[in-house]
């Protein structure tokens, strides 16, 4: 695949790395507002959705298991994360959002709202096509 550095590729690539920047600054505000680092709210809001191994939810955020490990850590102490046996494999502990973790993601999920601002601005049509270009640029297919 060749690589295309025509001016409106080059535009769609800062304007990509701009919403990014936002939502990186955006959701480490809304972390700290909760005394919590960017890392510590992700994995926290990937736990609120369900319970993970450590091991998968350092693929899913791209780093070291033993990172993960330090982040629950953080977490279970603040009472937010707790660990548990995986029922499908007893060797297997899963991390998992206490009721306290759920709200406090829903929490941080709530305070995110600079696209959703201009998002609503957009149609249905629009949104749907928005999600659809940036999941085929992600190589994810489209159900």
């Amino acid at each position: 695949m060749a690589t295309r550095t025509d001016t409106l590729t080059l535009e769609v690539v800062e304007l990509i790395g701009t919403v990014v920047a936002r939502y990186h600054e955006e959701y480490d505000r809304a972390a700290a507002e909760h005394s919590l680092t960017g890392a510590q709210a992700r994995v926290l809001g990937l736990l609120s959705l369900e319970p993970l191994p450590m091991r998968k939810i350092a693929v899913r955020l791209k780093c070291e298991p033993s990172n993960v490990t330090g982040i629950v850590d953080r977490l279970e102490t603040r009472g937010l994360v707790e660990r548990r046996p995986d029922p499908a494999d007893r060797r297997v502990k899963l991390a998992a959002a206490t009721e306290r973790g759920r709200r406090t993601a829903r929490e941080l999920r709530d305070a995110l709202d600079f696209a959703r601002e201009p998002l609503a601005g957009l149609s249905d049509a629009e949104r749907t096509v928005l999600r659809d270009l940036l999941r085929r640029m992600l190589g994810e297919e489209t159900p």
